[in-house]
């Protein structure tokens, strides 16, 4: 279990080193990826006021627009103005999805054991964000959020009570080095890659397995509960 946090400590010294620019600037530059400036100082029980039943950017994104996020390609390093300019005082740095991912939404612990049972079979995982909330975000190829019905019914699960999300377009993700409130930081669980970032799994390689884990997950805490 302990190699599943090596990239939060890897996180950890990325920031000591560079603020909110320089993520974003690695974001579009690197990775290919619309980034926004977020609102607020983030919800400190990690309820959001939007109507999303679960939200990736609690408190962080009431007044912000989609259509003012920066697109891919602004740049990398010291040469990206614009980005400079936006991020001139630190604020959170926002994903829109639903561009170049969607991302599924569980619970930490069986996000934890499905991550670790993923492996383990060669799946390969694209990027996964740890939010202090207590959740774990699976980025998956866009388009996800409008098919997970299909996708749960396909599969079986369509009528089981899933503790499982997944945010689309129009929704936001914080990224780190967010903090959220006084949760504390977004981390990366497993960072971005040059293939995971342009190309994230099909949600149909995680979803069976994050699905089966968030649902033992409910039933060992109705059976601790009885």
């Amino acid at each position: 279990m302990d190699n599943l946090f090596g990239d939060l400590r890897f996180g950890a010294r990325r920031r000591a080193r560079g603020g909110a620019f320089q993520a974003a600037a690695e974001y579009t530059g690197r990775w290919g990826w619309s980034v926004a400036v977020g609102s607020g100082q983030g919800s400190p029980d990690g309820v959001c006021g939007c109507a999303a039943t679960r939200c990736a950017a609690p408190g962080l994104h009431s007044a912000v627009d989609p259509a003012a996020a920066v697109g891919p390609g602004a740049g990398f390093g010291p040469q990206a103005p614009e980005l400079r300019e936006l991020w001139a005082v630190e604020a959170p740095v926002l994903l829109p999805a639903g561009r170049s991912f969607d991302v599924l939404d569980v619970p930490a612990q069986p996000g934890l054991q499905a991550l670790v049972r993923l492996e383990r079979m060669g799946t390969q995982v694209g990027p996964v964000l740890a939010l202090p909330t207590g959740r774990l975000l699976f980025f998956v190829a866009a388009g996800t959020a409008q098919r997970l019905p299909e996708l749960l019914y396909r599969m079986g699960w369509d009528d089981a009570a899933l503790d499982l999300a997944c945010h689309g377009e129009g929704s936001f993700v914080a990224a780190p080095p967010t903090v959220l409130g006084g949760l504390g930081p977004v981390r990366w669980l497993r960072r971005p890659s040059r293939d995971s970032a342009g190309c994230p799994p099909e949600a149909r390689l995680l979803l069976g397995t994050l699905a089966y884990a968030c649902h033992r997950s409910r039933e060992r805490s109705a059976e601790l509960a009885s």
